[in-house]
């Protein structure tokens, strides 16, 4: 048995903020008032100070594995989840080979099962993320498929789109898109505006985002399925998905914490660890993620942990790849961006780092409660820490070096201690 003492136990799924005891033993919380004599205890944690909140939810990450393992793989992906106060992930499909075939799916399941997280993966909608033809969706979702996106690649054929919507509703479960039109883009990663002008590049207009988001957000209120857009970056693309909400689509969003965080000026400073598809906007589309985010038009904070090597991002700007990590800075920058500026009160932040993730996918969400799974993160909302080290293989972040408020102190994932920080 473990024995947790004096934490402020914050649960969205019961509204509950007060100071709590718990206990878990067998991977379950036993009780969340009382705590036996400390010679029933394996371990006891002093807890004073700190929150306790239900394990975070991430919607949206790449492992890399298999085939990009130098990157990152299933474990050391999970080491970067747990130390960020992850307890689950899920994996997105564009590995190598592409999970759209039983063969692939198994394989990250199967090592996914291995780590001390909960590691969930999607499979592709179309066969080789080439946006031709279907995958066996349902073959797929009965193997243990979370949902299903070609994450990273958008689907064009409309037809094609609304008869996987069509299938992902008869299978209740999401399908997540990636909503960039490429047909608007010249040199992606780099919003098109100032800073790709002052960089002599084309760069990609927030037109390219907005316009396939809104066909998609009118798809789904068509074909009744979950249709969940990924990485929301513009001011249109927001709006667009708060106009499907009032027409009760069922479209959920997401946004990643450098999309909230930074802007277009980034790139003048951090080069190509400040590229990434869709790229970061303007000040005024950061503005408006975090409205969406206020409002509730942004359901969750997804980090699209995006691992690279350092050779591959030493490579000029227009030949380097897209993408940043985020799992190990993703709670500490949405405290110090959107909680303690005030836009987000803390309770609100856990909604959308944990409930309202889990909720998209099914995934079992009982809160703080005797008899619930005993998968929870302890952190120390005011401790201020320096991005120095990072637990993923690669250290692809333009918030290294940046002092961030929040500090995981423990990731509990199935009644073990995952991560001690």
């Amino acid at each position: 048995m473990i024995a947790i003492r004096g934490a402020r136990v914050l649960d969205p799924a019961n509204g509950r903020d007060e100071k709590l005891d718990l206990l878990i033993a067998d991977g379950k919380i036993l009780s969340v008032t009382s705590v036996p004599e400390e010679g029933d205890c394996t371990e006891i944690l002093d807890a004073s100070g700190l929150v306790l909140a239900p394990g975070l939810v991430d919607v949206h990450v790449h492992f890399r594995d298999p085939g990009l393992t130098y990157k990152e793989d299933i474990e050391t992906g999970a080491r970067a989840a747990a130390r960020g106060g992850y307890t689950t992930v899920v994996c997105m499909a564009n590995t190598k080979p592409a999970a759209d075939n039983p063969e692939t799916l198994s394989q990250i399941l199967k090592k996914g099962a291995d780590t001390g997280i909960h590691v969930k993966a999607c499979a592709c909608v179309t066969k080789g993320m080439q946006g031709k033809e279907l995958t066996d969706m349902k073959g797929l979702r009965a193997l243990g498929a979370a949902g299903f996106t070609d994450d990273g690649i958008p689907i064009l054929d409309e037809k094609l789109l609304r008869r996987a919507m069509e299938e992902a509703a008869r299978l209740d479960v999401p399908i997540s898109l990636h909503e960039e039109d490429p047909a608007l883009i010249e040199n992606n990663g780099i919003n098109r505006g100032a800073v790709s002008e002052k960089l002599g590049i084309g760069g990609s207009p927030v037109q390219a985002e907005i316009r396939l988001v809104e066909r998609d957000c009118l798809l789904a209120g068509e074909t009744g399925a979950k249709v969940n857009i990924q990485h929301i970056s513009a001011a249109g693309s927001v709006e667009a998905v708060r106009r499907a909400k009032a027409r009760g689509a069922n479209v959920t969003a997401e946004a990643a914490p450098h999309h909230f965080t930074l802007t277009e000026e980034a790139v003048l400073a951090f080069g190509t660890c400040a590229k990434m598809n869709p790229p970061l906007r303007t000040e005024a589309d950061r503005q408006a993620v975090i409205a969406g985010l206020c409002d509730g038009t942004i359901d969750m904070i997804a980090t699209d942990h995006a691992p690279h090597s350092e050779e591959e991002k030493a490579r000029p700007i227009t030949e380097a790849p897209s993408g940043i990590i985020g799992l190990e800075t993703a709670l500490a920058l949405g405290i110090t961006e959107l909680v303690e500026p005030g836009y987000l009160t803390l309770m609100e932040l856990m909604e959308k780092m944990s409930r309202n993730p889990a909720r998209l996918y099914g995934f079992d969400y009982p809160g703080i409660v005797p008899g619930a799974p005993a998968d929870f993160v302890i952190f120390d909302e005011k401790e201020l820490w320096t991005v120095d080290k990072f637990a993923s293989k690669s250290s692809n972040s333009p918030f290294r070096g940046r002092t961030l408020q929040g500090k995981v102190r423990y990731t509990v994932c199935r009644g073990e201690i995952v991560y001690r920080g």
